[in-house]
């Protein structure tokens, strides 16, 4: 350790591909970082617990002080102002962005779930860190509401909105608002073969728990139906956990939807070596239970798996009821404008999983701030401060074999190899002598040289 002296309050570092914090006070002993390891002691080549980055993609973090005024215990709010529909990691962004500029407007955030808050990109790798869901919930909802100045509505369910009356109608009555912000994500996309009844989906923390929890007894068999970025990761979280694990796929190989060949076989070949097996080019026809409980899946070609747990990561779908209900203008997400995230009524906006632009779904977790900033200082008169979407970083957050991926590919043109070697592949992805993606799988050359 520096001679950094004890006095030196802790500090914290955020990662700007994910958003997992570090505490120097806590450290990180699954990577060997004790408690109490400062960050400027880290080695340089240390890697994000979480998506594989380096150190150099932290920066420091400070957590907002909000200033909210104190609004007594948590209750319903009737009065007009701003509401969050949604408290995933958009929604209580959202609040706090707001929060970061105005500590008296009110604030109501209505949600299915309890309000806990949770990082959901560790879920794809609690399982084997033997994390529980205690574990992974860093606040409460009542908590943070009370420290937010929020008014929480949990596990209240909306059944209508109104633009033109400027009303969110909930299982818990009518409520006015003068903004609305819809943070309500997206849900797992289920073909009919996969029963909801006997497949687990891992989208939130509830679903996640459920699982864990099935999974405490002892190692098991476990198939995974779906083989893209979800299920690749989870296919590695399980097989490190213990467990006998079955990837099936519609392609060849894992990934193949996004990743040219090359990198797909490298990505098999290291699910492979952890004892993932993988099924290719196969479909689900239907799963059944028998009376022992074991699950049967029955394939399109004929063949049958026999399972304990069947885990679905099939996708994701935004739901279009609420914005039917509220008339906005919906494409594979509800449509937003590019700089303001303004729906196609007037106040109300969203944000996260459940927003597209121009029917492109925006499901990534780095935007999510700068997405907040922006429907934040529009809604509160503040000068603006555009939000200026581009492709995300995609990082497969698969511990043997980190993928990185910059830029939005196209699929009909051609990767090149830039660098091939027992350690790592770097490809590119280039059009009329402009790159249009890079890509790494292993090691990088400039890790490489670390």
């Amino acid at each position: 350790m520096s001679a950094t002296s004890a006095e030196t309050p802790w500090r914290l570092y955020i990662c700007r591909a994910c958003g997992l914090i570090y505490d120097e006070e806590e450290g990180d002993p699954d990577s060997g970082l004790a408690p109490g390891t400062r960050f400027e002691d880290i080695p340089d080549d240390w890697e994000c617990p979480l998506c594989g980055v380096t150190k150099a993609d932290f920066e420091p973090f400070e957590r907002p002080d909000v200033s909210a005024v104190d609004m007594g215990p948590v209750m319903v709010a009737r009065e007009p102002g701003i509401l969050v529909v949604g408290a995933g990691l958009a929604g209580w962004g959202i609040v706090e962005a707001i929060r970061e500029l105005d500590g008296e407007t009110p604030i109501t955030l209505v949600t299915a779930c309890r309000g806990d808050r949770y990082h959901k990109p560790e879920l794809s790798v609690a399982l084997s860190r033997g994390q529980t869901p205690d574990q992974l919930v860093r606040e409460t909802g009542v908590e943070a509401a009370r420290r937010l100045g929020v008014r929480l509505l949990a596990e209240t369910f909306v059944v209508g909105v109104s633009a033109e009356r400027h009303q969110l109608r909930t299982t818990r009555g009518t409520f006015p608002y003068t903004r609305l912000v819809l943070a309500q994500g997206a849900r797992p996309a289920l073909p009919d073969s996969l029963p909801a009844t006997l497949c687990w989906r891992v989208n939130d923390l509830a679903g996640w728990s459920g699982l864990q929890a099935k999974l405490a007894d002892g190692p098991q068999r476990v198939v995974l139906v779906g083989a893209g970025m979800v299920g690749c990761e989870l296919a590695e979280d399980l097989a490190r956990a213990g467990h006998r694990v079955t990837l099936l796929g519609r392609r060849a190989y894992p990934l193949a939807s996004l990743l040219p060949e090359a990198a797909s076989e490298r990505l098999l070949h290291s699910l492979e070596a952890l004892g993932v097996t993988y099924r290719g080019d196969v479909d689900v026809a239907k799963v059944e239970a028998d009376a022992m409980g074991e699950r049967q899946l029955h394939l399109a070609d004929g063949g049958v798996l026999v399972a304990d747990q069947v885990v679905a990561a099939t996708g994701l779908a935004t739901d279009g009821r609420l914005a039917r209900l509220a008339g906005l203008d919906f494409e594979r997400g509800i449509l937003v404008d590019p700089e303001t995230l303004q729906t196609s009524q007037p106040d109300v906006y969203a944000l996260g999983d459940c927003v597209s632009f121009g029917g492109v779904p925006c499901r990534f977790i780095e935007p999510l701030p700068a997405q907040a900033r922006a429907i934040a200082r529009v809604m509160l008169g503040h000068d603006a401060a555009p939000y200026r979407h581009q492709a995300p970083v995609i990082r497969l957050k698969t511990r043997s074999l980190p993928i990185e991926m910059h830029g939005m590919p196209e699929r009909h043109t051609g990767w090149q190899v830039d660098h091939d070697d027992h350690r790592g592949l770097a490809m590119s992805q280039v059009r009329d002598g402009r790159r249009l993606a890079r890509l790494t799988v292993g090691a990088s050359p400039s890790r490489q040289s670390a």
